[in-house]
Order: structure tokens, then sequence, then C-alpha cells
């Protein structure tokens, strides 16, 4: 029963954890929101909205397809090496 406590402590700390560096996440993402949209008004003008809200979500778009290579190229050239256990 005690081992059981024990790993459910565990779990719900990795939750947390999980959560908190998700949170973190969210709020430099909604910091970077702002900035880029500021940038974009300052570039456009605060009168072109529609054009500026289009312009922002192909801007965002390019940026996110980007990352996602590049994450996914680094996770895929990682250093982990597969383990076989030979009975």
């Amino acid at each position: 029963m005690k081992e059981h406590a024990t790993e459910m402590k565990g779990q719900v700390m990795e939750t947390i954890a999980s959560l908190i560096t998700v949170a973190f996440g969210l709020i430099a993402a909604l910091a970077w929101n702002t900035a880029i949209s500021a940038l974009i008004k300052q570039i456009l003008g605060p009168s072109n909205g529609l054009t500026g809200l289009f312009t922002y979500a192909i801007l965002i778009t390019i940026i996110a397809v980007i990352a996602t290579i590049l994450i996914g190229r680094l996770v895929k050239t990682s250093t982990v090496q597969d383990v076989r256990i030979i009975e």
C-alpha cells in the first residue's frame, strides 16, 4: 500500500512539473504573439486590420513549419542508441 502511495505521489509531481512547464511555454508564446502583432501593426499601420491579421497568420505558419522541421531533424539525429537484450 505504501509503494502505491509513493508511486502515486511521484506521478502527481511529474504531472505538476509538466503543467508548470507548459504554462511557461504558453506565457512565452503569448509574449511573442504580442510582440509580433505590434511589429506587424507598426510596419503595415493600424488601419490595415485584415491585411495585418493574414500577414501575421502566414508569418507564424511559416515559422512554425520551419521550427517543426528543424526539431524533427534534431530529434532524428540524436545520439540515442538501440539497446538489445540477448538472452
